[in-house]
């Protein structure tokens, strides 16, 4: 019995099929606890996650093809997180911006969701999922 190689789709040298590729969330927070807990729930939802502690330094490492997706906070020093997604939105249009936080924004205008911080980290990883999805 010989083995072919399959054709069909992407694949290894051999014909095994790669693994799809993790899906990226920067993630940015000024709350060095809220940061690092939301960082490990989302890594541990199999998410390769990028954290920034502002939205300068974000906008700094931002780049659309890496990055799939944006979880932000609003209140921070300097920029709140309404003011960095409306930048991200004039980079990449397409790169959905989901805002996690306690302080809700008047414009919401340049995001694809807003989840209030007293909600659950799972109902977050399921607005990611959706976005992500679609």
């Amino acid at each position: 019995m010989s083995k072919e190689k399959s054709n069909s789709g992407a694949g290894d040298s051999v014909g095994n099929p790669l693994p799809a590729r993790a899906r990226t969330i920067l993630l940015v927070d000024d709350a060095l606890a809220t940061r690092l807990m939301t960082k490990w729930f989302l890594s541990y939802a199999g998410y390769v996650v990028q954290a920034c502690s502002n939205a300068e330094e974000a906008l700094a490492e931002f780049d659309p093809r890496i990055h799939d997706v944006v979880v932000t906070d609003n209140s921070m020093p300097q920029m709140t997180g309404a003011e960095m997604a409306h930048i991200i939105k004039l980079r990449s249009p397409a790169t959905p911006v989901v805002m996690y936080t306690e302080s809700l924004p008047k414009d919401r205008s340049c995001l694809d969701a807003l989840i209030q911080r007293s909600t659950p980290l799972p109902v977050l990883k399921d607005v990611v999922a959706k976005l992500l999805a679609t």
